[in-house]
């Protein structure tokens, strides 16, 4: 069952999701060759507590750390370690909180120093898909016109769609329904209706859509070793049209970068 939200929900789930936008923004500013993903997480740890509230990641399905940490061919749910991160490197944090009994968790894919035009390519392809599944989003839609979205995009430059692993609703629980597929067919699927939260998270490869999973459990990687990259945001529907509720806006902020990209899916009293 999809659980429609109030806008009193709508606006908590908000607050949650905005401890983990300036989560990532904090970290931004910390990514550079010779860090620590396992420094990183401590530091997460850190600033979320700080802002009232509990790492969302930490502990659930008995995960050991607070953000999901996957460089390069790793895909998602990469556990941070104390291996250096490395010039050139792509690293994907995944960042979830819970504050006031709601969820807010997404992600972005960080460049580490100079990165190859052709791995920088990945990661702008892979973004621009999220806002282009963002964009259907929206009363009367279905999960199939997102999917199909994000995949014809995404394969349009010949890039592999991961299947195994999906968005999802949002809310009391990190992981509501319905599914989001970053892959589908249009008219397809459970539909859109006023109130709906879910994370849109494109999932990208470089390669081959096939992924393998390490034997810790955990990390997913892409089977022919080619980076991938993940972007995520939290969605609400709002007046029948996509509302972000997180922001990448602390991100570009520490990194100097300009974007409007969002403003499309800025409505009303939102405020950074």
């Amino acid at each position: 069952m999809v659980k429609i939200k109030s806008a009193e929900e709508i606006e908590l789930i908000r607050e949650s999701a905005l401890v983990v936008s300036k989560t990532l923004g904090m970290i931004a500013s910390e990514i550079k060759p010779g860090v620590s993903p396992l420094y990183l997480d401590g530091l997460a740890e850190t600033f979320i507590r700080d802002h009232g509230a509990e790492p969302g990641f930490l502990g659930m399905y008995d995960f050991p750390n607070t953000l999901n940490m996957s460089p390069n061919a790793q895909v998602v749910h990469g556990i941070p370690n104390d291996t250096p991160l490395e010039d050139g490197d792509i690293i994907s944090v995944d960042c979830g909180a819970l504050k006031n009994g709601y969820y807010g968790d997404h992600a972005y894919t960080f460049e580490v120093g100079e990165v190859a035009p052709e791995t920088r390519k990945l990661l702008e392809v892979t973004k621009k898909s999220l806002y282009i599944g963002i964009r259907e989003f929206r009363l009367g839609n279905r999960v199939g016109d997102v999917g199909f979205a994000i995949q014809q995009y995404c394969e349009n430059h010949g890039y592999g769609v991961v299947r195994e692993l999906v968005g999802h609703g949002l809310g009391t629980e990190l992981h509501e329904s319905p599914e989001m597929p970053n892959y589908g067919k249009r008219g397809r699927g459970k539909k859109f209706a006023e109130g709906m939260v879910v994370a849109i998270e494109p999932m990208i490869n470089m390669g081959t859509r096939r992924i393998r999973q390490l034997k810790d459990g955990w990390t997913i990687l892409t089977a022919d070793g080619k980076p991938s990259a993940h972007f995520e945001h939290n969605v609400a529907i709002v007046n029948g049209k996509p509302q972000l509720l997180s922001t990448f806006q602390y991100i570009y902020d520490a990194l100097g970068i300009e974007s409007d990209e969002e403003e499309e899916f800025r409505q009303d009293k939102q405020t950074v």
